[in-house]
């Protein structure tokens, strides 16, 4: 099937929704998703939104804290520009139908503080904020006419001029999107969606990693599409691990410990029950997370045990119930009464900092392609982002974007020269253990040689045991009908080689990037 719209969106976040929600009254929405709408990661996202939004705090403030986060490597317009933006993009998720808590007689949000941030600026709802938002979108979008929202559609590939017959190469100038081709994971056809301008907002790259807290549906997608298109992407060398993660190895995603609950009290202890961090940082739990990854790390590398705990008795039950009803229900179905034990914990693959390279108003290389969210890179974050900078990021450059693309299609045609998916001679595949097994394979090489700390000697192995399964898996590629899985096996593929290839050419300690071979006396508590 082929398809024609205005604005083609990939993905169904806080991103991809509210971009659509601005350049809908100006043409035609098409939402692909590649499963159910509200399965991103923006529903997972527990601690809030940061932003400014009264004198007690100020935009100063914010600025400064987001850039002592990124470890000096922010692009500081960047950083003022979404700062400031902020309150009124918190207004306009109001307006959609959000809701944020609120203290006292309600005419006041309630703010919650977070890990590198000065003062309390964290907007959220409850434990559960991501879902929040999420909810209040979605429901605007599916009451706007202009707007079809299309489930269960894994986009594959960019179309550029590669797919009329062109050599396209990294050096090709003016490089243009002319839509994506998706595959409809219901029928197992490959559709042609064309579009005057295309918004990816596909979200990270966690389950490249063996412990991640992001949804199964985070596999690097609109990164690996930029990759094959040969677009400009920056920064994936800088891999957020969350340090506070539910430790229970059964389950996957790993359930998040909000970082709130360190800003209201809860102390982060060592096996034995003793705090450690004023071993690391004068910030203690409240350090930046890079700092508090590496110091759990290093604490489970010394004691030889793959937990420790965050003890967050001291909050009270009233608070614990009232501010985590999420966490505090999901320990208790473990057996954990956290306002009598404390939570088990342990770091997982959280965020990626860098992704796919966009200017002020969210476009990439490729013209006509915009990106916001996890997937883009902006310069907000620099080496480490400040928690709960994500979903602010996020809603400021789909704004941008939309503001871009709506002057845009006043002047773009769809370009109908595009042919369809060609599968002839493709078979289908039936030996699903090889895509299970090499995902498996993969996960495991980065969590092992590319986590938190690395060193030249892991980064060699991972790029020589990489290229041997990238061999294999386009070999497969080549001669099958194409599935999800197998899209998704490519993906994780690709972001890990860029992962990699990133950290090798990274030659300093920075952010979230730390080799052993970057520290001249081997302390660990050393950038």
């Amino acid at each position: 099937m082929r398809y024609e719209v205005d604005f083609l969106v990939i993905g169904s976040g806080i991103a991809g929704l509210s971009y659509a929600l601005k350049v809908a009254p100006y043409g035609k929405v098409c939402v692909l998703c590649k499963g159910e709408a509200a399965e991103g990661s923006t529903r997972y996202a527990q601690g809030g939104i940061a932003a400014v939004m009264y004198d007690s705090d100020s935009f100063d403030k914010h600025i400064q804290d987001t850039l002592v986060a990124g470890d000096g490597i922010c692009d500081r317009e960047v950083v003022e520009m979404t700062i400031r933006e902020a309150p009124d993009r918190i207004k306009e998720l109001v307006q959609y139908g959000v809701n944020f808590d609120r203290s006292g007689a309600g005419d006041r949000f309630d703010l919650h503080r977070e890990g590198g941030h000065s003062e309390f600026r964290i907007l959220h709802h409850k434990d559960n904020t991501g879902a929040e938002i999420e909810r209040g979108l979605l429901e605007a979008v599916h009451r706007h006419p202009n707007i079809e929202l299309k489930e269960h559609q894994f986009a594959i590939d960019i179309i550029t001029q590669h797919h009329l017959g062109q050599r396209v190469t990294k050096h090709t100038p003016d490089i243009e999107c002319y839509g994506v081709y998706a595959l409809d994971c219901r029928t197992n056809q490959i559709d042609t969606y064309l579009a005057k301008v295309t918004l990816l907002a596909t979200g990270g790259m966690g389950n490249v990693y063996t412990t991640t807290t992001t949804p199964i549906v985070s596999t690097g997608d609109g990164v690996a599409m930029v990759h094959r298109a040969r677009g400009v992407l920056s920064d994936l060398e800088f891999m957020q691990f969350h340090p506070t993660s539910l430790y229970n190895p059964a389950e996957k995603p790993a359930f998040l410990i909000t970082e709130a609950m360190r800003g209201a009290g809860a102390i982060l202890k060592d096996f034995n029950g003793n705090e450690f961090m004023q071993k690391y940082d004068s910030r203690l739990s409240l350090a930046p997370r890079d700092i508090v990854a590496r110091a759990i790390d290093n604490e489970m590398k010394i004691a030889g045990v793959d937990h420790l705990y965050l003890d967050a008795r001291g909050i009270g039950r009233d608070g614990l119930i009232n501010g985590f009803p999420t966490i505090y229900a999901k320990c208790l179905e473990l057996g954990i009464n956290i306002t009598k034990d404390m939570i088990p914990i342990r770091p997982a693959a959280h965020y990626q900092c860098g992704g796919i390279k966009v200017d002020k108003n969210g476009e990439s290389s490729i013209h006509h392609l915009y990106a916001a969210g996890e997937c883009s890179c902006t310069g907000l974050h620099g080496g480490n982002r400040l928690a709960s900078n994500s979903l602010l990021e996020a809603v400021v450059y789909a704004h941008n974007a939309a503001m871009s693309a709506i002057e845009r299609v006043k002047t773009r045609e769809i370009c109908h020269a595009v042919p369809d998916w060609n599968a002839e001679g493709m078979v289908l595949n039936e030996e699903m253990v090889l895509i299970t097994q090499t995902k498996r394979e993969l996960q495991e090489l980065m969590w092992n040689y590319v986590g938190i700390v690395r060193s030249d000697l892991r980064l060699q192995r991972a790029f020589d045991r990489l290229n041997l399964i990238f061999r294999e898996t386009e070999d497969l590629y080549n001669r099958s009908v194409l599935t999800e899985e197998l899209s998704e096996l490519r993906n994780l593929i690709a972001c890990a080689y860029l992962i990699i290839k990133m950290a090798r050419a990274r030659r300093e300690n920075v952010g979230l990037h730390y080799s052993i071979d970057l520290v001249r006396d081997g302390d660990p508590r050393r950038r």
